[in-house]
């Protein structure tokens, strides 16, 4: 298997139009298949107005399809802590972080470390 339960992971789902929202998504994986995941975790979403995402309060159940071209999906480091995670704008750059050691420099086209 590709993702085994108890993995993290964070996925970014590419916009198909330029006014689509922009959605991301981080959680532990339950379970996973050869093409399929099932997570729980938090949704963030783009928030335009204030030009930022903002993470949903609760707990989400998400299925992600590990062979979709638009899912950019990145295993996460597995003490970090995902209610911790938000993201921090810093010098033009977006990042998630959990506020301490954690740290992914993001953007729609990738991730670096």
């Amino acid at each position: 298997m590709i993702l085994e339960p108890g993995d993290k992971i964070h996925v970014i789902t590419r916009r198909a139009f330029d006014g689509d929202v922009r959605r991301h998504f981080v959680g532990e994986v339950s379970s996973a298949g050869e093409t399929t995941a099932r997570a729980e975790g938090y949704a963030f979403v783009f928030n335009l107005s204030r030009n930022e995402f903002a993470r949903r309060p609760e707990l989400r159940e998400r299925l992600v399809a590990l062979s979709d071209a638009r899912n950019l999906i990145h295993v996460l480091p597995p003490d970090v802590e995902l209610a911790q995670l938000e993201y921090r704008t810093e010098a033009n750059r977006l990042y998630l972080t959990d506020g301490k050691q954690f740290r992914l420099d993001v953007n729609e086209f990738g991730a670096q470390r």
